[in-house]
C-alpha cells in the first residue's frame, strides 16, 4: 500500500479535505455575505476596471492618499462605526483640483449613507438622479481623504468603493465571493459523497452477506428487492423524495444511500457464495460456530478489500447525483454546493452574460473530485485483483 503515496489523487484528496476544513479561515466574511458588486470579475482578469476596496480612516491614521487610475466605481457608501462620538465631522475629499467636504451627521450610534441616497447627493450639490461616485471620482489621479472636526473620536470612518473586480474568482449575481462559495462547495460534496457511500455500503454489505450465506427465501426476497430498485429510474424518484422529505443536506444523503446499495449487495452476495462452501467455513459450522460469528470474523474480513474499492468508486456517483439535483433546484437553497452554484448561474443569466468565472470553478471542482476518487478506486481495485496490475499476463 506504499504505492498510494505516489498517486496524485491521494495528495489531491488530502488537499481538498484540508481546504474543506480550514479554507473558510482565509476569508474575512462568511460565503453567504455580499462583499462586492454583482458579477464582478476576478482581480486578475481586466485591470482597466476599478477594484472593490474598503478604505478605513481611524484616529491613528485620519488621512489617506489614494492613487486612482480607473473609471469611477459603480457604487459608493460611507459609514461611521458605533462609538465614533457625537461631534459632527467632515471627510475632506481633495480631488486633483477641488475639495469636496462630506459632512458626517452628529449621531451617537454611528452614521451610514449610500451614494444612491437623495440626501447624500444633495450634500454634494447633485440632482436626485446624479451619480455620486462619478462626481467624487470625476478624473484619474491622486486623491487625499482626511477626517476633520473637533471633539473626541474613537471610532472608524469606512468608505467602500464597489468596482467591477473582486478577489480571486470574482462574485456571483448576489455579490458573494465565488472563491469562498467554491470552498464551501468542497465541504458539501465531500459530506454527501462520503457519508452517502458509507451508508449505502453498510446496507449493501449487510444484505449481501445475509443473502449469500443464508440463501433460500432470504436470498430470494433480497435479490427481488434489488431487481425492483434497479428497474426504477433513479432521477424521478430522487426528485419526488427530495420534494416530499425536504431539501436538507442529511435528507439528501439518506435518499442517495437508499438507492445506491444494490450494486454493493450483489457484489458481496457473489463473493459470499464462493466462500460459504469453503472447507474452513464447513469446519467452523461442523464445530458449532454460530452464523454471526462466521459472518463477523471470517466472511466480512474477506470482503473488506472489495468493499474498499467499491466504496471509493461509489463516491463519484453520489457527488454527481447531488450536483444534478442541486442544478435542477431540488436542494436546500441555504446549502451552498457546486450544483447550487451552477443552478443559480444558469438562472441569473451567467451563460448569456459570459460570466465564465461563475461556471468553470464549480464544474471543474465536480470533475476533479470525481477523478480523484475514480483514480483511487482504480488503484485499490488493482490491489484487490492482481490480474488488473500492469505487467501481469492474463
Amino acid at each position: 500500500m506504499r504505492d498510494i503515496f505516489l498517486r496524485w489523487s491521494f495528495w489531491c484528496l488530502l488537499l481538498l479535505i484540508g481546504t474543506a476544513i480550514f479554507g473558510n479561515r482565509l476569508f474575512d466574511a462568511p460565503p453567504e455575505r455580499e462583499v462586492a458588486a454583482p458579477f464582478s470579475k476576478p482581480l486578475w482578469l481586466d485591470r482597466t476596471l476599478p477594484p472593490t476596496k474598503e478604505i478605513r480612516l481611524s484616529p491613528e491614521s485620519p488621512s489617506l492618499l489614494l492613487d486612482w487610475h480607473y473609471a469611477p466605481p459603480s457604487r459608493l457608501s460611507i459609514r461611521v462605526e458605533p462609538s465614533a462620538g457625537e461631534t459632527g465631522r467632515f471627510v475632506l475629499w481633495r480631488k486633483p483640483e477641488t475639495e469636496v467636504p462630506l459632512r458626517l451627521a452628529p449621531l451617537r450610534g454611528g452614521f451610514e449613507a449610500d451614494g444612491r441616497d437623495i440626501a447624500f447627493k444633495r450634500s454634494l450639490g447633485l440632482p436626485p438622479f446624479g451619480d455620486a461616485a462619478a462626481s467624487l471620482f470625476s478624473e484619474q489621479g491622486g486623491y487625499e481623504l482626511s477626517v476633520s472636526g473637533e471633539g473626541p473620536w474613537d471610532g472608524d470612518v469606512v468608505l467602500k468603493l464597489e468596482g467591477g473586480r473582486w478577489g480571486l474568482l470574482g462574485t456571483d449575481q448576489r455579490g458573494r465571493d465565488i472563491a469562498s462559495l467554491f470552498i464551501a462547495g468542497v465541504q458539501v460534496s465531500l459530506i454527501v459523497g462520503i457519508f452517502a457511500t458509507l451508508l449505502a455500503t453498510f446496507l449493501g454489505t449487510s444484505l449481501g452477506l445475509a443473502a449469500g450465506y443464508l440463501g433460500g427465501w432470504t436470498d430470494s426476497v433480497i435479490m427481488r428487492i434489488v431487481d425492483l430498485l434497479l428497474s426504477i429510474p433513479l432521477l424521478p424518484v430522487l426528485m419526488a423524495l427530495a420534494a416530499l422529505w425536504g431539501k436538507g443536506l442529511w435528507q439528501l444523503v439518506l435518499i442517495l444511500s437508499i438507492f445506491s446499495w444494490m450494486g454493493t449487495a450483489r457484489t458481496i452476495r457473489a463473493l459470499t457464495l464462493t466462500l460459504r462452501d469453503a472447507s474452513y467455513i464447513e469446519g467452523l459450522r461442523g464445530l458449532g460456530a454460530p452464523s454471526k460469528y462466521i459472518l463477523r470474523r471470517h466472511l466480512l474480513p474477506e470482503t473488506l478489500p472489495v468493499l474498499l474499492a467499491t466504496m471509493t468508486l461509489g463516491v463519484p456517483g453520489a457527488i454527481l447525483s447531488e450536483a444534478g439535483l442541486s442544478f435542477l433546484g431540488l436542494s436546500d437553497p441555504r446549502v451552498i454546493s457546486w450544483g447550487r452554484m451552477l443552478h443559480e448561474a444558469h438562472s441569473f443569466g451567467a451563460f448569456t452574460a459570459g460570466a465564465w468565472w461563475m461556471l468553470l470553478p464549480p464544474g471543474f471542482g465536480i470533475a476533479l473530485l470525481c477523478l480523484v476518487f475514480l483514480d483511487l478506486g482504480k488503484f485499490l481495485e488493482e490491489k484487490v485483483d492482481p490480474r488488473l496490475r500492469k505487467g501481469v499476463r492474463q
